[in-house]
Order: structure tokens, then C-alpha cells, then sequence
């Protein structure tokens, strides 16, 4: 590995000395300790009322890293399972997903996953569950439920379950295992010639994943080319993305190097001989592709070895470690900028021009600088990956939007379910009960305004505030007409951009996680123009 070592020797009767900056960060430090300790003691003798001491020091924690970048924060004893959920991908439990639409209702099994100890137990999409450990469900949250079916793998917990067919009410025991979340969720042909990865983490041993992968599509003698889907993959461990590349390029490639506050820089190089170096290779991507999906991106695009297609990327070219703290906690802690192979950081300029999702913003050519890859193409810095052939993602409407985050789609599943014993296979399985679905849609609350009628409703606030409101008044009628729409009739209008979400939702309920995959791909225009281009 590279390391560039900066160092200034002072000699002063023989010993080593502070700089004067350094002694200015030490001093300082040290005043803003005191004077928050002096603080603190002081509000606990003479305040009125008692100091809610936790909340104050955890808010100024959080206020005190906010100004720093994002991505580095304080993780208290508490938190620490979500963080290694994050990491490992990994959790003691039922393996199942669950649905409460009401605090005061019962939980509903949405999907238990395959082969997961709520599978094996006989618990099927639709069961409700009444009790967990003979303490009721009615009250309870969603999250508190969820954190009591979960436990040490080997524990046991009871559930009271009424079950979906019969609706027979009964005990069942369950013994809790480690759950493994799929983070390879798909790997399979998707045409005659063209294999396709779905990869949505970068967890511990995901690389494994990969190679098992791209292993299993080259048993396919008619396989041309690999698709590597990264749409709306975070990030996550480095050295997992390290060994993803590996996997198709030659051993000793750079893939990536990490730079810190000192200019000692690290470089990340694979360590193994390839699977295969020369299979033609796709890497999707989007503004939800970040950290170590644009490690693996800008080096498979430096070397020359994928085509990136989709959407520039998130734009985090920062690295970070997690240190041990104090009572257990931890701080993740920014420590690092990486570079790909051509030398370009893909951190976003600055975080306050970033788009809605938090991606890079519109960046001018004047702040950007040229790099070039192995074999001469330039690339650009300042944010993000660019792909090298830019096709849009499927916009949706505003009422798909809204369907979706109140949980009709999900409700409906559950619903299909009870009315259906079985489906036809997923390959085959096409949803044609769209009236039903519709008065099924008309008895719940979601907002069904099209985007123009909730821009037209901001401006007649602004008309009221304004004064206009009385002088305007026919326009405003004359415009609300136009745009008024009932619920039912705006269903029929976007019935071909929302029967895609309904059969995801059916197939997951009878065939598991995969087959929801197997309907979006049916209906991924973004990856069949990719394989277009």
C-alpha cells in the first residue's frame, strides 16, 4: 500500500514540540469543555425547575455533530442493534413482515420470508396475530410489536395466532433463529443472453453473495452479459465494494484510495484473481446509488471495464470509521476521503445545493476538472458518478405516490389474499381485477389530488393572503373546474402505472420476495432500454 507521510521535525533542547496551531486547537478545546461542565453545574444548582439532563446532552450532541458532515454521528448503547442490523444484515427473530394498520387493531403477517422460522411454523400472509407471549397486541405500536417478536436466536415466543382460512384462534410456538436479509436479492437470466444481480446493501460478506452469483449465471452457456444493479443501493463497507470489483477485473487492480486530514493516503487494491475479466458488464445506477456503490462504479468505469447507465449517482465520496465511546456508545465518524482509480472524488461539492433526495445538484462546468480513464475517455469530479449513457427512471403520479405510502397497495394484498387461495405462477400471473381494486380504493382515506390541483391550491392561499381572493374570483372557480377530478375517475386514468405496483404486492404474498422482483423487472423500462443501448 501508497502512504504519504508529512512530517515536521522541531528540535528544542531535544524534544518534540506542539506547532502553534496545534497548542490553538488544544487550548480551545479545552475552554469549550470547561465552560459547558461550569454550564451544566451551574443550571443543575440554580434552575427552577429539575434538569432533564439526558435529553439536553444528547440534543447538544446532535446539534454539535450536525454541524460537521452528515454522516457523522453518535450512536448511544441503545441504537446499537439498528447499527449492526445496517452492517450485518442480520437480526434475531421470526423472519417475517408485519402490517398494523390501527394501534388499536391486531398485526397482520404481510410476508413471512422463505424458510424463515414464521414459514416453518405454518404462518402465511394474511395470519393475524392477536397476542405475542400472552400479552396483547391492542395498544401496542408496530415497532413494539416488532421488537417483541424479536430475541436471542434459540429463545422461544408464543404467539396467539388467528389464522387466515379458518380463522381458527391458536397458540404457536416459534423458536427464533438468526435472520439472514437478503442483500443479493436477485440473480437470475432475465432474457436469453443477459444475467441480472440485484444488489441492495453492502453488508458484511455480500461480496460472497456476488461471486456465488455470477458463478451460477455462467452456468449458462448462452449468458453474454451481466447485469449489476445498484438503483438505490447506500453504500456501506468498503472492503466489501473492494471485492466486489474483484470479482472482474485482474488482481492487483487499484479500485479505490482513501486520503486523510494528514494527506497520509491509503490505497485499496484486489487481493484475488478475477471470475471473469472479460464477460461485457452493466452497472445501473441512480441518485440513490452512494458510498461504496460509487466506489464499485467509478473504478469498473476508470478501468474501462462496465458501462454505467441511469441517473448520476448520490455523490458520497467520504469514508467512515466507528469508534468506541464512553457507556457503550459508539461515534461513526467521517475520517477519509476516497478517490477512484483516474483520481476523481465523487463527494458533492458542498451539502446546500443538493436536489430534494439529497443527491448532487446542478453543478457548473467551471467547477469541475477532467480526469481520464485507462483507455482515454474523460471522466468529470464534482459529484457523483456520471454514467456513460443517461437514461430517466419512470416518473410516477402523484396518486400512485400517495397509494403507496398509505398503504393501500399493501392493504389491498391482504385482502386479495383472502379471497384467492392461490395465484397462476409468477411468470404467468397477470392482475385483472382493477374494478375491484377501485372499490376497494374508494373506501380509504389517501390524497388523491393530482400534483396541478395541489400546486392550484397553494396559489389560492397565496391569493387570500394577498387580497386578491374576491377580485380573482371567477378565475379561481373557472381553474378549480378544470382541474377537479373524483377519485374514481382519476384511478382509471393511471390504471396502467399502477397495476405494476399491485402485482409486485400479490406475487410477494405467494411466492416470496424473489417473485416481486421477477413483476418490477417485467416492468423496468429504465433496464430494458439499458440493455438497449
Amino acid at each position: 500500500m501508497k502512504k504519504i507521510f508529512c512530517a515536521i521535525l522541531i528540535l528544542s533542547l531535544g524534544l518534540p514540540q506542539m506547532t502553534a496551531d496545534a497548542q490553538s486547537k488544544s487550548f480551545s478545546l479545552g475552554k469549550w469543555t470547561e465552560i459547558q461542565s461550569a454550564i451544566l453545574k451551574e443550571l443543575n444548582y440554580s434552575y427552577v425547575d429539575s434538569l432533564p439532563v439526558d435529553k439536553m446532552e444528547r440534543a447538544g450532541i446532535d446539534a454539535m455533530l450536525d454541524r460537521l458532515d452528515p454522516y457523522t454521528i453518535y450512536i448511544p448503547e441503545e441504537e446499537i442493534e439498528d447499527l449492526e442490523l445496517m452492517i450485518s444484515a442480520t437480526y434475531g427473530g421470526l423472519g417475517a413482515v408485519i402490517y398494523k394498520p390501527d394501534i388499536n387493531g391486531n398485526v397482520f403477517i404481510t410476508e413471512p420470508y422463505y424458510n424463515s422460522p414464521a414459514q416453518k411454523a405454518g404462518i402465511v400472509c394474511g395470519d393475524e396475530v392477536l397476542a405475542i407471549d400472552g400479552t396483547s397486541v391492542i395498544g401496542l405500536t408496530t415497532q413494539e410489536c416488532s421488537d417483541r417478536m424479536k430475541g436471542v436466536p434459540g429463545s422461544k415466543v408464543t404467539l396467539k395466532v388467528k389464522k387466515l382460512r379458518t380463522s381458527e384462534v391458536r397458540d404457536i410456538k416459534i423458536v427464533r433463529e438468526r435472520i439472514h436479509l437478503p442483500v443479493v436479492e436477485y440473480a437470475d437470466m432475465i432474457n436469453d443472453t443477459t444475467g441480472y444481480i440485484l444488489q441492495s446493501q453492502f453488508t458484511e460478506r455480500v461480496s460472497q453473495e456476488v461471486k456465488r452469483a455470477v458463478l451460477k449465471l455462467k452456468q449458462n452457456r448462452n449468458l453474454k452479459q451481466i447485469v449489476l444493479d445498484l438503483r438505490g443501493n447506500g453504500g456501506g463497507i468498503l472492503d466489501e465494494a473492494v471485492e466486489i470489483v474483484s470479482i472482474f477485473v485482474p488482481k492487483g487492480s487499484l479500485v479505490v484510495s482513501a486520503k486523510d486530514k494528514n494527506g497520509e493516503t491509503v490505497e485499496y487494491r484486489t487481493k484475488s484473481e478475477p471470475l471473469d475479466s472479460e464477460i461485457p458488464l452493466i452497472v445501473l445506477v441512480d441518485s440513490g446509488s452512494a458510498s461504496a456503490s460509487e466506489i464499485v462504479a467509478g473504478a469498473l468505469q476508470d478501468m474501462d471495464r462496465a458501462r454505467i447507465i441511469g441517473k448520476r449517482t448520490f455523490g458520497k465520496g467520504l469514508v467512515q470509521s466507528i469508534r468506541p465511546l464512553p457507556y457503550n456508545g459508539q461515534i461513526k465518524v467521517t475520517t477519509a476521503k476516497y478517490y477512484t482509480p483516474s483520481g476523481r472524488c465523487v463527494q458533492a461539492i458542498d451539502y446546500s445545493h443538493r436536489n430534494e433526495d439529497g443527491s448532487v445538484g446542478y453543478i457548473p462546468d467551471s467547477l469541475t476538472h477532467e480526469f481520464r480513464t485507462a483507455g482515454g475517455r474523460i471522466v468529470k469530479d464534482g459529484g457523483g458518478i456520471t454514467p456513460d449513457v443517461e437514461i430517466d427512471a419512470k416518473s410516477y403520479s402523484r396518486l400512485t405516490y400517495s397509494l403507496y405510502v398509505n398503504g393501500v397497495f399493501e392493504q389491498y394484498a391482504l385482502e386479495y389474499v383472502r379471497k384467492h387461495a392461490v395465484i397462476p405462477p409468477v411468470k404467468e400471473y397477470h392482475f385483472d381485477e382493477y374494478e375491484d381494486f377501485i372499490a376497494f380504493a374508494k373506501t380509504k382515506e389517501f390524497d388523491y389530488r393530482s400534483s396541478a390541483r395541489t400546486y392550484f391550491d397553494q396559489m389560492v392561499k397565496e391569493i387570500k393572503r394577498d387580497g386578491l381572493e374576491e377580485s380573482m374570483s371567477a378565475q379561481i372557480e373557472a381553474m378549480k373546474d378544470a382541474l377537479e377530478m373524483e377519485k374514481e375517475e382519476f384511478l382509471i386514468l393511471k390504471k396502467d402505472e399502477i397495476i405494476p405496483f399491485i402485482e409486485e404486492e400479490i406475487a410477494v404474498r405467494y411466492y416470496f420476495q424473489e417473485a416481486g422482483i421477477e413483476i418490477r423487472i417485467r416492468y423496468d423500462d429504465q433496464l430494458w432500454e439499458a440493455l438497449k443501448s
